[in-house]
């Protein structure tokens, strides 16, 4: 059942050919179907998805079954995907999985790949269901200050800091309202992201109930 269909890849038989595509297309379909369940998604990357493996396995079979060859290749076409366009990191585990499954197929494997999918289909999708990693309560924040020109910023906030987040960075101070006022940013890992009301609460006492802004990190960087 796990053994390979093509026992002889210079020499390509229908029957084992479209079973293999028969399998890429369906398994392409499944990969597309889990990468939409609970996210956000385009139709063209949802169709990109369901028609990778088969793309994938015929370079595999143009190279006679070299999977050196073909992985080499496969990863040089990869790279203008990530090098583009910012992936998320479930973008990126859906698309190894439907290369995987063309590297399958292209070297017969249909029975492997179908078990190794359906295996990794229903635990994607109890964890997706599931509330797995979604509490969690450290979490990074910026807190935007707004003070008084007459206050002394650095070490102004630190005992407030200490109870509430494991880490602080200072990253800008600007001056606003013609110099009248700074507005400090801080890079924040709160230890409990319930008690954020309590921190602006304790910051507004210090700072003479000026503006106080705390949000969410923006999102600048690549997602792993």
């Amino acid at each position: 059942m796990l053994s390979s269909l093509l026992t002889d890849t210079s020499t390509l038989e229908w029957n084992g050919l479209l079973i293999c595509i028969g399998a890429s297309l369906i398994l392409g379909l499944l990969v597309a179907g889990v990468h939409m369940v609970k996210n956000v998604y385009t139709k063209n990357f949802v169709i990109t998805l369901a028609v990778l493996p088969v793309l994938v396995q015929s370079v595999i079979m143009l190279v006679n079954g070299n999977l050196g060859t073909g992985v080499a290749i496969l990863g040089a076409f990869s790279l203008i995907r990530f090098r583009s366009v910012p992936g998320g990191s479930r973008e990126i585990a859906s698309v190894f999985w439907s290369m995987g499954i063309g590297l399958a197929t292209g070297m017969g494997y249909v029975g492997y790949v179908v078990v190794f999918s359906a295996v990794v289909a229903a635990f994607l999708l109890v964890l997706y269901t599931l509330p797995f990693g979604e509490h969690q309560r450290t979490s990074e924040r910026e807190l935007k200050i707004t003070i008084p020109e007459d206050l002394d910023y650095p070490q102004l906030f630190d005992d407030i800091f200490a109870k509430y987040a494991h880490s602080v960075k200072l990253n800008s101070v600007r001056t606003t309202t013609m110099g009248s006022l700074y507005e400090l940013r801080y890079h924040l890992l709160l230890k409990d992201q319930e008690q954020e009301k309590a921190l602006i609460d304790d910051v507004r006492t210090r700072n003479g109930n000026l503006p106080v802004v705390l949000g969410k990190v923006a999102a600048n960087r690549d997602e792993l």
